[in-house]
């Protein structure tokens, strides 16, 4: 039985990105439209340097584009302020990148309960939610050490239950696998697909491994500055 239809959680429409360089203009892509609704798990796929990185920026209100819309959660990203903008990502986006930016003189509690104390939550309870988030991703007994103390799979999973601890309506995951070993990379991918389906999330994930988009619900594949969908299952296992 197929869900009710809503409204998309995201809508992205003739979306252009082009960077100047002195006279020169490198044109990244142009005319992207898709939509993301709420539940869904999307893969975009591509080349090094087809602009994955890029779009998953300016959907997430770190970047802007040349030209085209974005809108996400009733708020049309592109046109944000700078503080509305700070604001959305704190309130609505989760990321995960390649690399886990924990900050090192910080333990595993303290940098998932970041965001919170950002928000202006109290101490005692930011920490009860990021404790409660270490234990969904399996490292509540860590919660002491600091990132240098945690292995590569460790961190990842830290940055994840950073990632979600706000409740995000979004989650963003720009190559989440990348710096991990096959068996690591495996497991941390198991654990989004998880948390996907647990809480009802809606994650669009940038990854080279095919293997990997093959098991999201719907594909997306950038390449030479155009967007098309393609099949899950006609990518590789």
């Amino acid at each position: 039985m197929h869900p009710i239809e809503q409204s998309p959680l995201l809508r992205v429409e003739g979306l252009k990105k082009e960077f100047r360089s002195g006279e020169a203009k490198l044109l990244l892509f142009e005319n992207l439209s898709f939509q993301l609704s709420r539940g869904e798990m999307l893969a975009i796929v591509g080349q090094s340097g087809a602009g994955k990185s890029t779009l998953l920026h300016i959907l997430g209100a770190l970047d802007r584009p040349s030209a085209g819309a974005v809108y996400c959660a009733n708020a049309q990203v592109n046109l944000l302020s700078e503080d509305a903008a700070a604001e959305f990502r704190n309130r609505e986006i989760g990321y995960v990148w390649q690399f886990h930016y924990l900050l090192p003189e910080f333990t595993a509690l303290e940098n998932v309960a970041m965001p919170l104390l950002t928000r202006g939550q109290t101490l005692p309870a930011a920490e009860k939610e990021a404790s409660a988030w270490l234990r969904e991703v399996g490292l509540e007994p860590r919660a002491h050490h600091r990132s240098g103390e945690l292995s590569g799979g460790e961190q990842q999973r830290v940055a994840l239950a950073r990632a979600l601890v706000t409740k995000p309506q979004l989650l963003l995951a720009d190559e989440p696998t990348g710096d991990l070993d096959g068996r690591t990379a495996e497991l941390v991918f198991e654990l989004i697909a998880r948390l996907h389906r647990e809480h009802q999330l809606t994650s669009l994930i940038a990854t080279h491994n095919l293997a990997f988009a093959r098991r999201c619900h719907r594909v997306l594949r950038l390449d030479q500055g155009r967007i098309e969908e393609v099949a899950p299952e006609s990518l590789p296992a």
